[in-house]
């Protein structure tokens, strides 16, 4: 079990819960937690199985929670916490599936067979027979689960799927098995419902099966994100540089870190200067250079020097275990999908109950005395067979599977139900910048020359001087000059000035490539250049200044450019009444700059990955009307807000983007935000087929029961024989299954997501 503070008086229990189906359970799970003794908050995850109790520090064990969880038909099971422990967790949990995915395989042949005979009517010698061997290991084994999970409910006084269920498929296999046993009940030949039975068994072992799949989903973000963290750390200790255990760095331990190690722990340099790619937790692309009296940041990246920090947080308290903290929390809250046939189930099941037996005393009772009980039991076998729960349970499964399937042919991988579902009434959306609305690749923008200063000249000094180093700004100038084939020249005396540039010299001339700072370090009179130098960085673009001996050339700007589709399709998502805000770990200038672009009017610069989090919740909770919240990302730094957001759309780029997927409900393989639009008109289109689905199968029911009990048989002398309410049930699940095909006919409208240049151009 894992325990960890969350206040300092109160300790927070995690464990998981085994056996739960639907949202009744969850309903059921958390009343019973919440009446254990000094519990003072209890929340269950359906999608993880995962339970939260807060209660007073040390007032709690095992022991009530088992208790509590017995009670009502449901298990225990401890949270793994170390890697070993998680790993054999989701071993077993791999186990599960697959003996799950045997189990619906083996299913599948004999299913179809009684289907071919059954719609074919098939007639031979001991048809019947036939039928029965092969539908008792579909039901009877395949299905065992079902009738066992329905019994635990009965005990324990409460009905979900699983009752309805075990009703339906029991009803039809204990009538088929009594016709086929004892056919002299009968004054004529009785009808058989093995296709309803195993049909309805086998529809239900594949729903189960996709669940399973999805859910094991759920913890893969927390696996990767700790996969980033380093196994180990080179601490001096006694006089010397020796190799522990990430588990031994202690707070005050001296790190000694090399180019293109991962930073263990967070702290603050001692000792050298590098660039340290922070894009993991700040999002920015260009990595930042850090010097003296700088913070690192455990799990970042360093790339072109070597220096010496001092631990300062370790362990739990370190940034990226604070990040994982807040991917798990936030995926352990999120509610369950709201699925109507698990919220009308408790009520549905004693319903027809109750209807199947005042039907069978009402025909035992008003028919004639030689066909009163012959009556009575097909009328009441009729209610149960027309109030199967097939088309019920195919009316959400159908349309999410079809959708998922278009969703991918259109780059959109949705990993859930409840995604997509929650994905339609979307209020308001966080853009990540980089790397969602930007390239996130830095590239040249703009080239400004003093007089007498060829572009060519300019880039082959910048580019020649900038070639060996690695930095992202480097690379993009040396990208450019590749581009433009212009040629590069010998440097003699290099020497990089950290934080500032470069120097050297070409063809006998000190050469300089840098900021502001190094040009007047250098005495070099820059002229109109710095004014200019400040209005590009004013509009979110790094400037990088050349010069040769005292003389400015001439400056290029270097930027992460706007994907060319932003704009148009944040034009469509306001279109569709959404609301967008960008939030983002960039400077402010650089935000606004990129805002103004893309035509969004709301931004936050500057935030942590938690900050962005708390973004989202504000917005979620706001006191005049709960708004449902998406969150676009690619990045590490994104995975809290995507965790945290009603539905996380992950770009598919940039550094940390499989973290990012698997934090996301959405992974969007198309690299645009086209993607995101794309994605909520499918939702949108499936929740009406799922609505229209549940119409047509409460249609059905609400129709067929009172015709299947007789009600109109004064008025008509019309009943609906068992045979004719197999029909009416087959015909509703036909109905639902017919009508989700139809989302295999959507398609993305293409002029929505042109963007005015292009549109121009047309």
């Amino acid at each position: 079990m894992a325990v960890t503070k969350s206040e300092p008086e109160q300790t927070e229990f995690r464990f998981l819960v085994e056996g739960m189906h639907c949202a009744s359970c969850v309903s059921k799970v958390e009343k019973s937690l919440l009446e254990i003794p000094g519990v003072t908050s209890a929340s269950v995850n359906l999608a993880t199985c995962e339970a939260r109790l807060v209660h007073p520090a040390g007032s709690l064990n095992d022991s009530p929670i088992c208790a509590a969880l017995e009670g009502i038909g449901f298990s225990y099971e401890p949270l793994a916490t170390g890697a070993q422990e998680r790993t054999e967790q989701q071993a077993a949990r791999q186990r599960a599936l697959r003996g799950q995915l045997r189990t619906f395989l083996w299913a599948v042949p004999p299913a179809l067979l009684v289907m071919i005979i059954s719609i074919a009517d098939l007639q031979f010698a001991g048809r019947n027979w036939v039928l029965l061997s092969l539908t008792v290991p579909v039901v009877c084994w395949a299905g065992l689960p079902f009738f066992t999970s329905a019994w635990k409910s009965l005990k324990h006084g409460r009905a979900d799927m699983d009752s309805l269920i075990a009703l339906g498929t029991g009803t039809a296999f204990g009538n088929s098995l009594v016709a086929t046993i004892a056919p002299g009940l009968w004054s004529k030949p009785p009808h058989v419902y093995f296709d309803a039975a195993t049909m309805i068994t086998l529809f239900v072992l594949l729903g189960r099966l996709l669940e399973e799949r999805a859910k094991g989903k759920t913890s893969q973000a927390v696996d990767r994100l700790l996969g980033i963290q380093v196994k180990s750390a080179h601490v001096i200790r006694d006089g010397r540089e020796q190799q522990v255990a990430l588990d031994d760095v202690l707070v005050g331990d001296r790190i000694v870190v090399r180019p293109g190690e991962r930073i263990p722990v967070d702290g603050t340099i001692l000792e050298g200067a590098s660039t340290v790619d922070e894009s993991m937790i700040t999002g920015e692309p260009l990595p930042g250079t850090k010097t003296l009296g700088d913070e690192v940041i455990g799990g970042t990246l360093n790339q072109t020097g070597s220096f010496h920090f001092r631990a300062e947080r370790v362990g739990d308290q370190t940034m990226l275990q604070q990040i994982v903290g807040l991917v798990r929390d936030a995926q352990g809250s999120k509610a369950p999908i709201a699925r109507l046939a698990d919220r009308i189930s408790g009520y549905f099941v004693p319903f027809v109950i109750a209807t199947a037996a005042l039907t069978f005393l009402t025909w035992w009772m008003v028919a004639p005395a030689e066909t009163a009980f012959q009556s009575a039991v097909l009328a009441a076998i009729s209610v149960f067979i027309v109030a199967c729960p097939c088309a019920l349970g195919l009316a959400t499964p159908t349309a999410v599977i079809v959708a998922m399937g278009q969703g991918a042919e259109h780059g959109i991988l949705i990993k859930d139900g409840e995604a997509l579902e929650t994905a339609h009434k979307i209020d308001v959306i966080l853009l990540d910048k980089t790397g969602t609305l930007t390239t996130g690749h830095p590239a040249v923008t703009d080239v400004e020359l003093f007089e007498g200063v060829q572009r060519e000249q300019l880039l082959s000094l910048a580019a020649s001087l900038e070639q060996s180093s690695e930095h992202p700004i480097a690379q993009a100038i040396a990208a450019s000059a590749r581009q433009e084939n212009v040629p590069l020249q010998t440097v003699q005396q290099f020497q990089a000035v950290p934080g500032h540039g470069a120097e050297g010299s070409i063809a006998g001339n000190r050469v300089y490539v840098g900021n502001v700072k190094l040009m007047r370090d250098r005495n070099v009179e820059l002229g109109h250049l710095d004014e200019r130098a400040d209005a590009l960085a004013a509009e979110g673009k790094t400037p990088i200044l050349i010069a040769a001996e005292d003389r400015a050339l001439g400056l290029i700007a270097v930027a992460d450019p706007v994907k060319p589709t932003s704009a148009a399709a944040i034009r469509e998502l306001k279109r569709l009444g959404i609301d967008v805000v960008m939030v983002t770990g960039d400077h402010v200038n650089t935000a606004h700059a990129v805002a103004l672009q893309v035509g969004i009017d709301r931004v936050s610069a500057q935030l942590l990955p938690h900050q962005k989090s708390e973004e989202v919740k504000k917005l979620q909770g706001l006191p005049s009307v709960r708004k449902t919240v998406a969150m676009v990302g690619d990045g590490i730094n994104d995975a809290p807000a995507l965790a945290q957001a009603d539905v996380g759309f992950a770009i598919a780029t940039g550094t940390g983007t499989d973290i990012a997927i698997e934090a996301s409900d959405v992974a969007l393989v198309g690299n645009d935000l086209n993607g995101v639009v794309a994605a909520i008109q499918l939702s949108r289109r499936t929740m009406r087929i799922v609505r229209q689905n549940l119409f047509f199968a409460f249609l059905y029911n609400s129709l067929g029961i009172p015709i299947a009990a007789g009600v109109f048989y004064p008025i008509w002398h019309m009943m609906l024989p068992p045979m004719f309410a197999a029909a009416a049930m087959a015909a509703s699940s036909v109905s639902v299954v017919t009508n989700s095909l139809r989302l295999r006919n959507f398609r993305p409208k293409k002029s929505q997501f042109v963007n005015e240049e292009t549109r121009q151009e047309v």
